[in-house]
């Protein structure tokens, strides 16, 4: 009797539960759809911080050089999965990355676990003005293994700014990481990115990033790091011809040259996928 009732109370509420994860859904997608036609269509760069507002899933792979020579894999380089789950807001979790420096000197290991919190407060589409600003607040976990990741938690806010001038377009990224603790040990570092991309035909958009970074106390005090990082996105490549799908790949890969006196490593290869969903 007992099994009798509950069937009967599982049957009965299984389509309604079916309807309201159905509507969830549905309303998430609309949402996206209708924050992302508010603001340009470019590409996020290979390396720098994106003006705009996405949805997708992302892995890079990075091979780095140094002048000793010796040779460090970076196995998705700290990217995970980024949501919009509210009107003009991203939601970014970073898994963290496993870091493989070939050299008996380093040990291998995993590296720091993040998150982002993104807001874009103004932005057009190509149509009204072509532009997109965004804020942004990064926290990291220190998950990493043998000198893998920072010793302590930092906190790295962030403002970014996009135009576009046709078929061109920059955007340019200012932000500072800010360690929770043992300041005078770790230090502070600036850092500010910006690229310019221009799209060729449907789906290429060559680009090129000036990557900065500027040391203020602990061991690098007073140091600066620059690279400059020629490279090629391929967006987006849709999965369906249902305009309403946003189901899509996205490729992309970017050298990395040193053009500073001071650098941790002489050039490294950037490859880099996502799935926009």
């Amino acid at each position: 009797m007992k099994s009798a009732i509950l069937l009967m109370l599982f049957c009965s509420l299984a389509p309604s539960t079916v309807v309201a994860q159905t509507n969830f859904f549905h309303a998430w997608e609309n949402r996206v759809r209708a924050t992302s036609a508010k603001q340009p269509a470019w590409p996020v760069p290979v390396i720098g911080s994106s003006s705009t507002i996405v949805q997708l899933a992302r892995t890079d792979f990075v091979r780095q050089y140094t002048s000793t020579p010796t040779l460090t894999w970076n196995y998705d380089n700290g990217k995970g999965v980024n949501f919009i789950p509210f009107a003009r807001t991203e939601f970014d979790i970073n898994l963290a990355p496993y870091i493989q420096h070939n050299t008996p000197k380093a040990l291998d290991g995993v590296g720091d676990f993040s998150t982002i919190a993104k807001y874009r407060p103004f932005a057009g589409d190509k149509e009204n003005g072509n532009y997109s600003t965004l804020v942004q607040l990064a926290f990291s976990v220190p998950t990493g293994s043998h000198k893998n990741g920072t010793a302590v938690s930092t906190i790295t806010p962030t403002v970014v700014a996009g135009k576009g001038f046709r078929k061109f377009d920059v955007q340019s990224a200012l932000g500072g990481v800010l360690p929770t603790s043992s300041v005078p040990t770790i230090g502070r570092t600036i850092q500010w990115n910006t690229t310019a991309q221009y799209q060729i035909g449907k789906y290429l958009w060559p680009e090129i990033e000036a990557n900065a970074t500027y040391f203020y106390g602990g061991t690098n005090d007073g140091k600066s790091q620059v690279f400059v990082t020629p490279g090629v996105m391929v967006s987006k490549i849709k999965f369906c011809k249902d305009s309403k799908n946003r189901l899509g790949l996205v490729l992309g890969s970017g050298m990395q040259i040193a053009t500073s006196s001071y650098h941790s490593y002489n050039h490294g290869l950037v490859l880099t996928g996502r799935i926009v969903f």
